[in-house]
């Protein structure tokens, strides 16, 4: 049978803790104080084991408007709820107050509970019924079952427990999802067993043993212990009340609002894009940039709502927003949430979450509306592609896509492979999964081609540009392995041509003015007259009376042609008297194993050490000799 959690619901004083003690025998309200005020001030749990063999959890919620936070609290993850009406008040300020939380966290089946029978008469009781099915007429209870009990008598509670069971019976199971989430509700420790959190089980699945982590602090843990309705068990899954004992973890490192779910499962955020549903009951128009209360599992969070649409909304509207918190929130896309006013407190509007993890938004802008208008409810698949076209450069990871689609990971691998195979989508990272949208791809390709245009047009005498050069040309924001996917890409396609280190476009050649031609002819005699015992290059510019600039590129040109070879800063040789040099090392090596700086020397013609040590080290640098000691052999292949 699929787990189901009951919440009540109720002004204060209207017999919540009663009727749960009269259906379940378990009083509630455990606290010293809650039994000297007479009233519920914490969260209280309970169990019900239905006629038909089903148990389900209870949850018992504060009805004083100043314990309303604890309330949200408590109704996040419940699948019905019971709206308690004392027959002798009828309806008041937080039954109308829950009412409206109950509505906004999308809770949408349950039952009416017209308690204190016993102390109204027939007429009385009519006219509560009245009262009652008036108030919730147009709401998600307009067509509850409305039973009249008395906790104090027992009148009522087997017609209660009865319409209870087939109600429990036709509510939907909840959605399939691949994220273990726990929101933490209440936190103690137990003797001989540690730190235990308790609250409900809102999705996935949990074991003894598994790894856990507690958000947003990002503290890592184990699960030491599981129990379900005071009873130990393996595992727990979505729906039920679950109680976690913990190995190593302090208790004071938890509070109510904390996450626990599987460790880099869920990403803290600061700002949310939300849905946001202004309540009709409000009495004046909500401006931008409002000081709130934002309500989201079990937490309380401080933060500003951004008015994306306008600079102010009317009650009764719905808008798209983004909360910016004073403190970081782990949520997933459709999560319900509520919205309470700073000062002084009250319920003001709610809604769900459109993106869990988004960029900061500038205010009117027509794309980010209607983005947001879109992915509140589109196909998987578009909901997708959406998101990795807006995470621009970057790309998003898998892990971010359940958080923005609230996926199976079944389904999102699915719908990932589709987009991959018609090539709306490119993989970046196989590790991390991270994905970029292809129209992304193809923008980098063409800053490739325009950062390669310009290149050749402000050096035609250079072959190609560096590829170190070229990266940094990417966006600042772009994954780096992007880089050579994309240039990979392009040589595939023939876009653009590689020749080792550096890169260039098919049409580019270089061609050299007459002024630049003349120049390369002289500057390659002068080293070929030179030989082994070239001049520095700035003495060439200097004999030429040639532009320095200008010189460099021919000579750079040289170098990419082969005709001259560097050796280090400023030195250059004539790379047929480098060739002939290396020839007759090699007939020195076939006759002798090792040769010496002095041998080297005879064979270079008696250069001086300004070149000869230049030399040697070149030779050694392109791994044809090896230096040991004060010796040189020739390298083995």
């Amino acid at each position: 049978m699929k787990p189901i959690i009951l919440g009540t619901a109720g002004h204060i004083d209207h017999g919540k803790t009663s009727l749960v003690k009269a259906l379940t025998g378990i009083d509630t309200d455990r606290l010293k104080e809650e039994k000297e005020r007479g009233i519920t001030i914490e969260l209280g749990f309970a169990h019900l084991k239905l006629p038909g063999g089903r148990r389900i959890g209870v949850v018992d919620v504060p009805g004083h408007e100043k314990f309303v936070k604890h309330m949200v609290a408590g109704a996040t993850g419940i699948d019905l709820v019971a709206l308690v009406i004392a027959a002798d008040e009828g309806v008041m300020p937080q039954t109308r107050e829950h009412m409206e939380i109950c509505t906004l966290l999308g809770v949408r089946h349950g039952l009416i509970a017209l308690t204190k029978i016993d102390l109204v008469d027939e007429e009385m009781l009519e006219l509560a019924r009245e009262d009652v099915r008036s108030f919730v007429r147009g709401t998600f209870l307009e067509e509850a079952p409305l039973l009249p009990v008395s906790a104090a008598t027992g009148r009522g509670i087997p017609e209660f427990v009865a319409a209870l069971e087939r109600l429990a019976a036709r509510v939907p199971e909840r959605p399939p999802s691949s994220l273990f989430r726990l929101p933490v509700d209440r936190v103690f420790t137990m003797k001989g067993f540690g730190t235990v959190i308790t609250g409900t089980l809102v999705s996935g699945r949990v074991r003894v043993g598994d790894p856990v982590m507690i958000y947003p602090q990002g503290i890592s843990s184990r699960v030491r212990g599981l129990q379900v309705h005071n009873e130990a068990v393996p595992a727990a899954e979505a729906g039920q009340r679950t109680a976690v004992n913990f190995q190593g973890l302090e208790k004071e490192a938890i509070d109510r609002g904390c996450v626990l779910a599987s460790p880099g499962a869920l990403k803290p955020s600061y700002m949310v894009d939300v849905s946001f549903h202004y309540l009709a009951s409000a009495a004046k128009p909500l401006k931008n940039r409002t000081r709130v209360r934002f309500h989201v599992g079990t937490s309380e969070i401080l933060g500003n709502l951004i008015l994306l649409e306008a600079d102010e909304i009317a009650p009764g509207q719905t808008t798209v927003a983004q909360l910016r918190l004073d403190e970081p929130v782990t949520v997933v896309k459709g999560d319900h949430y509520v919205v309470r006013s700073y000062s002084p407190v009250r319920t003001i509007g709610g809604g769900i979450v459109l993106h869990p993890i988004p960029p900061k938004h500038k205010r009117l802008q027509a794309e980010i509306i209607s983005f947001l208008q879109a992915v509140a409810d589109c196909p998987a698949e578009e909901l997708l592609r959406r998101h990795i076209a807006q995470a621009g450069f970057a790309g998003i990871s898998f892990a971010e896509l359940r958080l923005v689609s609230a996926l199976t990971d079944q389904a999102l691998e699915g719908h990932l492979e589709r987009l991959l195979s018609r090539r709306e989508v490119v993989l970046v990272d196989r590790d991390q999964r991270t994905y970029v949208h292809e129209e992304r791809f193809r923008e980098l390709a063409r800053i490739v081609t325009a950062a390669l245009e310009r290149y050749h047009r402000e050096n035609p005498l250079k072959s190609g540009m560096p590829k170190e050069e070229l990266k940094s040309r990417f966006p600042r924001s772009a994954d780096p392995r992007l880089f050579p996917l994309v240039l990979q890409q392009m040589i595939r396609e023939g876009a653009i041509l590689q020749e080792e280190k550096t890169v260039r476009l098919p049409s580019h050649e270089v061609a050299l003015a007459s002024d630049q031609a003349s120049l390369r002819e002289e500057i390659l005699r002068l080293y070929r007259e030179s030989g082994l015992q070239p001049p520095f290059f700035r003495d060439i510019v200097q004999q030429l009376k040639a532009d320095p600039r200008q010189a460099k590129d021919v000579l750079n040109l040289l170098i990419e042609e082969g005709k001259i070879v560097r050796t280090k800063e400023d030195l250059f040789f004539d790379a047929a008297a480098i060739e002939t040099l290396k020839q007759r090392m090699l007939d020195f090596f076939a006759e002798k194993p090792e040769m010496t700086p002095t041998q080297f020397k005879e064979l270079a013609g008696g250069v001086p050490r300004k070149f000869l040590i230049p030399l040697l080290e070149y030779f050694d640098g392109k791994n044809f000799t090896l230096r040991v000691g004060d010796v040189r052999k020739l390298r083995k292949a």
